[in-house]
């Protein structure tokens, strides 16, 4: 069984063993041992929950394709109270979006519902995902005013980062805009290295 080989099982505290296992399952391309762990999140043990999300999305980021049929469960685990397994599911679904953007777009108010209510580190894996679509011209008007609703109103220490991980797919019609939105909340950063950060994007889009 796969459950006997998650760091749990075996009384690590630490993620090797899960890490390793997730190698394995794409060394062998094994999808059984993948529903096998798509069954365990529903395990009333958290920590077999959370090891099992960590063995998938550390498969989807190397393999997405053996993990990308499973993201209907993905979204489900999403309704988690177990916030490790909330934001695990939804790093799952960023390792996917590019393979699945329709299903993702589609979906894209549950996300924003549970970023809303969630963690620092989910909000960061929705970002990424919004970052992922804004390439698909069905989507990118939609998904980049959700983009800049983010920046506009994510937690200063996040700012820099998503500001850096957005520049790179904002298109010529959109940086005025952009640039608005990143200027307007400079005076909310302290610290002088997030500073030089957002300065650097600002002049390379000026």
């Amino acid at each position: 069984m796969i459950k006997e080989r998650l760091a749990s099982t075996i009384g690590r505290r630490d993620e090797e063993p899960n890490i390793d296992l997730a190698k394995e399952i794409i060394h062998n391309q094994d999808v059984q041992s993948i529903k096998e762990l798509v069954a365990l999140l529903k395990s009333k043990q958290n920590e077999v929950q959370n090891d099992s999300i960590k063995v998938l999305y550390e498969v989807g980021e190397m393999s997405p394709n053996l993990i990308v049929e499973h993201y209907p469960e993905f979204l489900e685990v999403l309704k988690s109270k177990n916030n490790r397994l909330q934001w695990g599911a939804m790093t799952a679904l960023k390792t996917i979006s590019l393979l699945i953007p329709a299903d993702i777009y589609n979906n894209i108010s549950t996300l924003k519902l549970v970023v809303d209510q969630g963690s620092v580190i989910t909000r960061d894996n929705f970002v990424a995902i919004l970052v992922n679509l804004i390439d698909q011209p069905a989507y990118e008007a939609q998904v980049f005013d959700l983009l800049l609703n983010q920046i506009q109103d994510c937690p200063t220490n996040q700012l820099p980062m998503y500001v850096e991980m957005a520049a790179n797919k904002i298109t010529k019609d959109k940086i005025l805009p952009f640039r608005q939105v990143v200027i307007s909340r400079m005076n909310e950063v302290e610290k002088i290295s997030k500073i030089k950060r957002l300065e650097k994007v600002l002049k390379k889009l000026s």
